[in-house]
């Protein structure tokens, strides 16, 4: 009984059961083996890892709800990005990541890969367990494990390896394929992807029967699929993007898999029930972390920190084309609109030159409709003009041409305005409540669109996949492209990366899609921030593998750290 009892431990540990309780295994019942023998066992060692991904996890003798690796994992993919402007200096975890502050030691360095590889071992525990062809049941079982195993294994070396198309030899991370064998060895990139692709294929053949055992919230045959045009695009394998997404929509239209323009907007509170979700992870009441959920850092409605909000150059985005439904996932907090105020740019003392905002009210002639400023009993127009399709505003001090930003009268904090952002918000009527998406048709389609911009002749397509995305929300006419309308770019790819950024804004998407393409990240304007261009190049835009996993297994440490 002693041994049994200890084996169950060492179960609850590993993370195979999220909530370990000897209540639902009477203890002579408990053991590894009688998971493994029973399917209702698989069914709850399977329900654990999905757990894994929200529910927050003892870590080093101490349980926070920040620890969180669906928490950890977003604010280590996202923050990095230009989407984003974090509006103070703050100890935590997501501050470093915003200011590209590295070090091997932090905290959700540390716990993302510690927790990634615990949801691994779960899935390597449930696939070990099965053998193929048992049972239909069974097979659609290993397939979701599969698929988580994939899923992780490809947000970990996005995270702490370089992309794809820097070359396949590059290290990437720790292949664990088995819950046995524990490697302790850093793979190559591209050995890495090859077990993430196999995987995901062999988790497409397994689920091909049967039907999802819930709503979003599980993984299935068509999240596979989505998430292996992902895998391809990081590959370079457009035609086989191509031909997979085709595969997915069997005959129907892109049009269909999306929501309705109608119902877009309350979109992210009703994902898990949507049909263009695909895989998300669901919370519900019970599993709210309050102002630990990721939506408690975007909005401030008498719950929230409300302290991160939409930047400078998302919001120049979305405001290229305002009747763009999608602009309403940001929420300008707006003290008087029927008054306006000019905005710029100061350089600052702080070492790492982040810049705070110049506010300045301003009047409107209402007369002649044009917005001044007075200064020293001197009025000062504001100026417009055209600069590469966006309405751009400045005004000439002491001869100076300086580029300001226009808006009603807002609420701000040191110097920032509040820009909420509620993609992560409102689900059950709950300000910080949502199931975030990890993957919807709306990607999937712009993986497409992506592809073709990279095969020579297929412009066309990849700008009519763009203008399905954009339809949805609510473009028509010359806000559409075509190859005659490239409404100021130079090229397809940045029309389908600057879709990609209007669409997937704040999803976690930005950073990958920027230094995949090999492109540059413009972080050049007002936050807490360095003011600077980072280098695709530049060996900060991966983490450093952590302390801990070096000190134990003595893996190779990335450059500069």
């Amino acid at each position: 009984m002693r041994e049994l009892k200890k084996i169950f431990t060492i179960i609850c540990i590993t993370g195979l059961v999220a909530a370990c309780n000897l209540d639902y295994f009477p203890s002579d019942e408990s053991t590894a083996g009688a998971l493994r023998d029973s399917y209702n066992g698989l069914v709850y060692a399977t329900d654990g890892n999905y757990s894994m991904f929200k529910d927050p996890l003892e870590y080093k003798g101490t349980t926070s709800s920040s620890y969180s690796y669906l928490r950890r994992q977003y604010e280590m993919a996202e923050y990095p990005s230009d989407e984003i402007v974090v509006s103070g200096r703050t100890t935590s975890t997501l501050f470093q990541a915003y200011t590209y502050e590295r070090n091997a030691s932090l905290q959700n360095v540390s716990y993302v890969w510690w927790s990634g590889y615990k949801i691994i071992y779960g899935a390597n525990f449930v696939i070990d367990a099965i053998e193929n062809g048992t049972s239909e049941k069974l097979d659609y079982l290993k397939g979701e494990n599969l698929f988580l195993r994939a899923i992780v294994h490809l947000q970990l070396v996005n995270l702490y390896a370089k992309p794809y198309s820097y070359g396949r030899e590059n290290p990437g991370i720790v292949i664990r394929n088995s819950s046995v064998i524990q490697n302790t060895e850093r793979a190559s990139v591209g050995e890495v992807y090859d077990q993430i692709e196999k995987d995901l294929t062999d988790a497409i053949k397994l689920m091909q029967h049967g039907t999802r055992r819930g709503n979003a919230g599980y993984a299935s045959k068509e999240a596979a699929q989505g998430l292996l045009t992902r895998v391809y695009l990081h590959m370079g394998k457009y035609q086989e993007v191509i031909d997979l997404v085709d595969e997915m929509l069997d005959g129907a239209t892109a049009e269909s898999k999306l929501e309705s323009t109608g119902n877009f907007p309350n979109y992210f509170k009703n994902a898990l029930n949507s049909k263009e979700t695909l895989w998300a992870v669901a919370m519900t009441t019970y599993d709210s972390q309050g102002q630990s959920n990721i939506g408690s850092m975007y909005l401030n409605d008498g719950i929230g920190w409300g302290e991160v909000f939409s930047s400078d150059p998302m919001n120049d985005l979305y405001e290229k084309n305002p009747n763009d439904i999608r602009y309403g996932f940001v929420l300008p907090q707006y003290l008087d609109e029927t008054k306006w105020m000019i905005r710029y740019p100061m350089p600052g003392t702080d070492y790492r030159d982040a810049r705070s905002n110049n506010i300045i009210d301003v009047q409107k002639d209402l007369t002649n409709q044009f917005y001044f400023m007075d200064d020293n009993n001197q009025k000062i127009t504001i100026q417009t003009e055209n600069v590469e399709g966006y309405t751009k505003h400045f005004i000439m001090l002491n001869g100076i041409k300086t580029q300001v930003r226009l808006t009603k009268k807002m609420q701000h904090r040191n110097s920032f305005p509040l820009y909420y952002i509620t993609k992560y918000s409102y689900q059950d009527g709950d300000p910080m409540l949502s199931s975030p998406v990890m993957i919807r048709w709306a990607e999937v389609i712009l993986n497409r669109a992506e592809a073709y911009a990279n095969i020579p002749g297929k412009e066309s397509n990849a700008l009519a996949d763009v203008n399905i995305i954009r339809n949805r929300a609510g473009l028509s006419g010359n806000q559409l492209f075509s190859t005659s309308n490239m409404q100021g770019y130079n090229n397809v790819l940045d029309v389908v990366l600057d879709e990609r950024h209007l669409e997937l804004a704040f999803e976690g998407h930005r950073t990958l899609d920027v230094y995949r393409n090999k492109k540059n990240l413009n972080r050049e304007y007002a936050g807490v921030h360095t003011w600077e261009i980072i280098n695709y190049n530049d060996n900060k835009v991966i983490y450093p593998i952590p302390f801990d996993e070096i000190s134990v297994s003595g893996i190779a440490q990335n450059p500069d750290y």
